[in-house]
């Protein structure tokens, strides 16, 4: 078989696996499943573009098609020029324009749609703010969730309502992220130096299909754990996120460890990790170095990427380097026993918000 023949065929198989693999996708983290008002009308963009684009290609092979077979050479004949007809040309010239238009029209409008977000500071009677808001900030390589006029601080999960527009202002306290949440809509770029704003809303027959949780990623490439970057989006029924600010709001205090194991992991955190890591969900947490702890065991993943028990969170613990390459929590504390790691694993497991 010859060598060109062979490359074709490979070629082929590509494109066959490319077209069927791009049908797939999770309801939980695929942008061609779209699970709100965002996600649905940059979906339509994208369909509406996919469909000029088939329409164009399929009239151009049925013209192509059509002069090969009529005017296929008989004999010496040289069939009638059209060069400088002023009929061809202001079709050939119109025609683009209209799809352009056709595409252009929606594409402005939508976004003109999706960028007002002038509700964002609208007040009430009582001078509170109506809408929900939420300050992403984004790290190397965690994301932390701030809800100012609730007085909530949370990281790595960000909990939302359905069926609501949320607000989001987001701001890198480093280098350059993108907040990307792909059932919900497109990415935004976080910047250290300004505040990029835009709105989402999670579709409750959507997010319920999905589980009511949604995969967020960095799209951005920002270092070496950038593919690791990732975050939970937990979109609740208005009353199960009424809950959970509720019992947000009144934890006070650190959770008081049950067992004698979690009571010697509380004083090891106490001497190591407190510095940089807050327990309790508090508007300003201690710090900016590392997540906000409160609610840890309420969480998807641990670090974002690692399944959620005890086993993967000392893994992570011994060995943050390993799990995330050049993320600020490496050699930060002095090196663990087997018997501290069990202490600290079992106390932060302890860490819940929800009863």
């Amino acid at each position: 078989m010859k060598l060109w023949l062979q490359k074709w065929r490979l070629l082929s198989v590509f494109a066959i696996l490319a077209l069927v693999l791009s049908g797939c996708g999770e309801p939980f983290l695929s942008g061609l499943v779209p699970a709100g008002e965002v996600g649905k009308q940059q979906y339509d963009l994208i369909l509406l573009s996919l469909g000029i684009m088939a329409l164009v290609i399929v009239v151009v092979v049925i013209i192509f098609t059509f002069a090969i077979i009529k005017f296929r050479r008989k004999d010496e004949k040289i069939p009638k020029q059209v060069e400088g007809s002023h009929t061809l040309e202001i079709v050939w010239t119109v025609i683009p324009i209209i799809l352009l238009l056709i595409l252009a029209v929606p594409t402005v409008a939508v976004t003109f749609s999706q960028g007002d977000v002038s509700a964002i500071d609208k007040k009430d009677a009582d001078g509170n703010r109506e809408a929900l808001v939420v300050n992403v900030n984004a790290h190397l390589y965690w994301w932390e969730f701030e809800y100012p006029d609730l007085g909530i601080v949370t990281s790595q999960d960000l909990v939302i309502p359905t069926d609501e527009k949320v607000y989001f202002q987001v701001v890198s306290k480093d280098v350059k992220h993108s907040f990307w949440i792909p059932p919900l809509g497109g990415k935004l770029d976080t910047n250290p130096e300004n505040v990029n704003k835009f709105w989402l809303i999670a579709d409750s027959d959507k997010a319920e299909e999905a589980g009511n949780l949604f995969y967020g990623k960095c799209a951005e490439l920002c270092g070496p754990s950038h593919a690791l970057m990732d975050f939970k989006v937990k979109a609740l029924p208005q009353k199960d996120f009424e809950n959970w600010v509720a019992d947000m709001q009144n934890t006070k205090e650190p959770v008081e460890p049950t067992t004698e194991l979690a009571k010697q992991g509380e004083d090891i955190f106490n001497q190591s990790c407190i510095t940089c890591h807050a327990v309790t969900p508090e508007a300003k947490p201690s710090g900016e170095l590392a997540p906000n702890l409160a609610g840890f065991a309420d969480r998807e993943r641990v670090a974002g990427i690692l399944d959620h028990n005890e086993k993967e969170l000392k893994k992570w613990i011994k060995d943050p380097e390993k799990i995330k390459p050049g993320n600020k929590m490496t050699g930060t504390y002095p090196e663990m026993s087997d018997q501290e790691l069990d202490a600290l694993a079992a106390y932060l497991m302890e860490l819940k918000v929800q009863k």
